[in-house]
This record gives structure tokens, sequence and C-alpha cells, in this order.
């Protein structure tokens, strides 16, 4: 027989249409637990001796505050994650006008309607994995062109979440596609007994509206070196930037080390792997949720850090970030692996 938490059960309606949560690994291991609004990572635990399961990830444990309230909290951010300058961009001659959600300036992680806030299809199920897919249709948002998104969640030896994303599409249109998870590996109000270490060599400066200066600065002599762990205590700054990995993979499928993150606290480690050459980290500054998460936590400033790994940000507008533009004859394929374990 089955395990029973292999049913989708209903979470909650969204327009009408039932959202669905999946649950997926074992209780003696990783555990995570997936719905379809948004292919949100709702909820991420790792097992305690005392039978009790520490939460590393921000969320809510009902529906209704996540349309309401939710900073993308465990979304899948697309279209194109992260920010694109004025919500436009040219290519072949032609300039596309996006939805600009972010103060009617830039396009945020797709605009209004992104990815984050529309429903999935569950397109396969095991015990533990789950695939979901979404079709965002030619102008959406502005973004030309038909495409189709998959993504898959695995849990793999019960210590690992590793995501796949694949997209395709019928015309050119950049694609960027992102996990945005607030992790916070000790359940305290803040991250400050956490350290970070992020291996890069280089940032992407920002100026007005975040948006990067196209300039790719080393890290060496600032405060964005974190290639040796860094107290998030010491370095109390606020950072919502794109870090340039070091290292590129041979191939574009090779996984690269991208940062790792230790709880002093509870001796949680987590290192995250990917095929990708950006990594956003926001240091989660801004978050003032009114709503309350699971044990009556409270997500104020800091409450918990992003680590994004993605393609640039306005990557379309400048010529020497890598290209994101997707092509109707290739397949975007990203892949980033979650590694866990208690020091």
């Amino acid at each position: 027989m089955k395990p029973t938490h292999l049913a989708p059960v209903v979470f909650g309606q969204f327009q009408d249409q039932p959202v669905h949560q999946v649950t997926l690994g074992r209780p003696s291991g990783l555990q995570a637990q997936i719905i379809t609004w948004g292919g949100v990572l709702q909820n991420l635990t790792w097992p305690l001796a005392d039978g009790a399961r520490l939460p590393l990830t921000l969320g809510f444990e009902s529906f209704a505050p996540y349309p309401a309230h939710s900073p993308y909290f465990g979304a899948i951010v697309g279209r194109y994650a992260n920010r694109i300058a004025r919500g436009r961009f040219t290519h072949a001659e032609r300039t596309y006008q996006l939805d600009q959600n972010e103060a009617q300036r830039t396009t945020l992680h797709g605009g209004t309607c992104g990815f984050a806030r529309c429903l999935w299809q569950i397109a396969d199920l095991t015990e533990n994995s789950v695939t979901l897919t979404l079709t965002s249709p030619d102008g959406d948002q502005g973004f030309p062109g038909n495409l189709t998104a998959t993504c898959t969640y695995a849990i793999a030896d019960e210590t690992r979440l590793d995501l796949h994303f694949i997209a395709k599409t019928d015309q050119p249109t950049p694609v960027n596609l992102a996990q945005h998870a607030y992790f916070n590996l000790d359940g305290r109000p803040d991250i400050s007994d956490h350290s970070l270490q992020i291996f890069a060599d280089a940032y992407t400066p920002t100026g007005s509206d975040l948006i990067p200066t196209g300039v790719i600065q080393p890290v060496d002599g600032t405060g964005f070196d974190f290639r040796q762990p860094i107290s998030l205590h010491q370095r109390h700054l606020a950072f919502d930037h794109n870090f340039v990995l070091s290292n590129p993979p041979s191939r574009v499928d090779r996984l690269r080390p991208a940062a790792r993150l230790v709880s002093d606290k509870s001796g949680m480690r987590m290192q995250i792997a990917t095929t990708k050459p950006g990594l956003q980290f926001y240091s989660g500054h801004l978050l003032n949720v009114p709503v309350q998460g699971p044990g009556a936590r409270t997500y104020g400033p800091r409450a918990g850090i992003c680590l994004e790994t993605q393609f640039f940000p306005d990557s379309p507008n400048q010529i020497n970030f890598p290209d994101t533009i997707l092509y109707p004859d290739k397949v975007y394929a990203h892949r980033t692996l979650f590694s866990f374990d208690r020091l």
C-alpha cells in the first residue's frame, strides 16, 4: 500500500480552484510540503531527537495569508526572477513593455501576476518527488511567446532537496526561474546567530531601484566579501545583491558551490550548489509580515534570508551579463541542490 501522504490534500481555494498540498520525504529525514499556488515550498523541516521537527524556512500554516501577505515565501518566481529596469527590454530591434509591479518603475519577479501567483498543476507525484507544470501564454505580463515550465522538487537521501526547472518557448523570450525560500535554521526571531559563506569573487553593484550598474566588481576589500564564513550579526547590513559565483562548471549541467549557511544555535548547516551563474542574497531587512507563522512565530526584519540561485538581474538590458534569452530550439534548464546536516 502506498503511503497516505502521497495523495494531495486541498490546502485552500484560489480563484474558485483548489490549491493542493503534497508532502515529500519520510519522518526520519528531511520533509517538504509543497503547494500548487506559486509552486510554493510551504514547509521544510528537519527531525529532532525528541520527535519534534525543526522548521528551516518561513511560511504560513493556512493558505489565506499567502496571496494577502506573503513576500514570495517559498515561491517559484518567474517568468523572470529579480528585476528588469523600467520593465522594458529590446530584442531583435523590438521593444517589449512589461508589467511594472515595483513602484511602477521596474518589473520584479515577472510582474504582478508572475509565476509566484499562478496555480501550477501536478504532473507527477511519488513519495519523494513532485513535478509541477505551468503554461504562460504569449503576452503574459508583457513577455513574448508561449512558455511551458516544469519544476521538480525531490528529497534525496533524506538530507537533500533537489530542484529542477525546465522551460520551453515558441518565441525568443527572457527566462530566469528561481526558488524564493526564506531560510532560518534555528527557529529564532532573526538570523543574527547564523554565519554565511558565499562562493563568489565578485558581485554586481546596483544603482537606483536596485538595478545593476553593469559593472562586475571584485568583492575583495568590500563589505560584500563572504568568501570566508561571516557572522550575520557582524555583517549587519542591508543586502539585496547578486553575487557572481566563482569556478564556472565545465558543462552546463554541472553543479558549482554557491553558499553555505550555518546556525550556531541549532548546529544546522545548509549547503547550496547550482548550475546557474548568480546568487541573489537578500538579508530580509524589510520583512514585516502581519501574520504569524507556525508556533506563533512572528516575521519581522531579518526573520529569514533568501539565497536565490539564478541569472543576473536586468540581464536583458546588460550586454556584458550572461544571455537570458530562450529560443524555440533550446531548452532552459536549471538545477539547484540544497543539502542539510547538523554539525
